[in-house]
């Protein structure tokens, strides 16, 4: 699992505006995953799973169907996955109803950017999503995580931006 969620960390983070659908359901994945063992951490993890990738198969459908409802509902869970993922990085997530808050606050800040810079958000959220993918899988001290996780998002926009840059013209 953990070379799993890696390259879909590098995928997210290099060419999540290009696959976006991927971006959609990846993000779906992981949020359905992580709302089932928050929410019932005695559940096995072959319940997390499943309903990750019903959520993911979900995303993926309305990110080819219904592109704006699926950018929309994309913003909001990468808001709220990337709040919940730098609280657990960072030793947070213990404030249990403040770090919930914060994760609604995130999807809605999520939401609104991408609805509203559609394709610059898409680069930087995904690169966000990617990077904070990554720094959550593997095991560093804090300052590494901080470091790796900074160098990440950047190469993730420069790189998605010069590919976008390059289509624009």
């Amino acid at each position: 699992m953990i070379i799993v969620k890696i390259l879909i960390g590098i995928i997210l983070l290099l060419l999540g505006r290009k696959l976006f659908w991927l971006f959609v359901a990846a993000i779906g994945f992981f949020v359905a995953m992580d709302l089932v063992i928050r929410l019932f951490p005695e559940s096995a993890l072959l319940v997390a799973v499943v309903a990750g990738l019903v959520a993911g198969v979900i995303g993926a459908l309305l990110a080819i169907f219904l592109q704006q409802v699926a950018v929309g509902v994309a913003g909001f869970l990468a808001g709220w996955y990337i709040i919940l993922s730098l609280l657990d990085t960072f030793g947070l997530s213990e404030m249990a109803v403040s770090a919930w808050v914060l994760a609604i606050i995130g999807g809605i800040v999520g939401f609104i950017i991408v609805l509203a810079l559609l394709d610059w958000a898409l680069i930087v959220l995904s690169s966000l999503s990617g990077a904070s993918l990554i720094v959550q899988t593997i095991d560093l001290n804090r300052s590494l995580t901080i470091f790796v996780f900074v160098l990440a998002l950047i190469v993730g926009i420069v790189v998605q931006a010069r590919t976008f840059r390059r289509e624009s013209y």
